[in-house]
């Protein structure tokens, strides 16, 4: 697959699978009822390949948000990961040309002794930016953030919604060139959500190539040049947001339903 300068994003033919136990409960019955044999006699347990990601190929132009849907279970979170160098493919390349910020787990990479000005600090540094720059940074995120007083106390006695402000904050503020959101954003609420969405149309326009994996729809339909519907692992279809949205709520509700929605 062929790149160019104005290509942010390269995923060439990429696979993932994991090993999995096979049969673990029938496993577990056999070992009980033959418990003295098999404590001479051990046996490595079965295992299986589970395929999260099967033949992903596509690229992303510098300053393009691609929306990445499907049901639970199709790989959306696994494609991110694998993108943001969290986890490697089994088969296949990344490139990706640019700073890579993700924000992929609430409150991944956060220590909850640490307090949230600490752990801010802390995570804009691995992310990519220099000591100063961090805590150049720190006044920005704080405010984006909105937490108050309760920076500086330890993250244990931070709500869910309070770690995806601030995991939010850190990312879109350590001068991301792709950045990758998974459903996160769902966790904060309408006034948060709406913050998010309008910062991230800021970035699009500052020309940040982004990647929305989400169960939200209309959020994909209104702030994505492209989306990509994934089953069991598969790019089902590639295209312009309302033609990938209709083709998944066909396949759940029927084509009546799926016209009514994205109509």
């Amino acid at each position: 697959m062929l790149s160019d300068a104005n290509t942010a994003v390269t995923v060439d033919n990429v696979s993932k699978s994991y090993r999995l136990r096979a049969g673990r409960g029938q496993e577990l019955k056999s070992t009980l009822l033959s418990l003295p044999a098999a404590i001479f006699r051990r046996k490595p347990p079965a295992t299986k390949d589970f395929w999260a990601l099967r033949d992903i190929a596509f690229t992303l132009r510098r300053g393009e948000c691609l929306g990445i849907t499907g049901p639970n279970g199709s790989g959306k979170s696994t494609l991110l990961r694998v993108i943001a160098g969290i986890t490697l493919p089994t088969s296949g390349r990344i490139v990706a040309n640019g700073r890579v910020s993700a924000l992929l787990e609430l409150g991944a990479g956060f220590h909850p002794q640490m307090s949230g000005r600490e752990n801010a600090l802390l995570n804009a540094v691995l992310l990519g930016l220099s000591l100063d720059e961090a805590r150049e940074a720190l006044p920005s995120i704080f405010k984006f953030a909105e937490l108050g007083d309760f920076i500086e106390q330890p993250m244990r006695t931070y709500s869910s919604g309070m770690l995806v402000r601030l995991g939010f904050a850190v990312a879109v503020h350590v001068q991301p060139e792709i950045l990758l959101v998974d459903e996160v954003l769902a966790v904060g609420d309408a006034e948060f959500q709406s913050k998010c969405f309008n910062h991230i149309r800021g970035l699009r326009e500052d020309g940040v190539t982004i990647i929305m994996a989400s169960h939200d729809l209309p959020s994909i339909q209104k702030y994505t040049d492209r989306a990509m519907l994934l089953e069991h692992g598969r790019i089902v279809l590639e295209g312009k947001p309302v033609q990938v949205l209709h083709e998944y709520l066909t396949r759940v509700f029927g084509k009546e339903e799926a016209a009514e929605v994205t109509q």
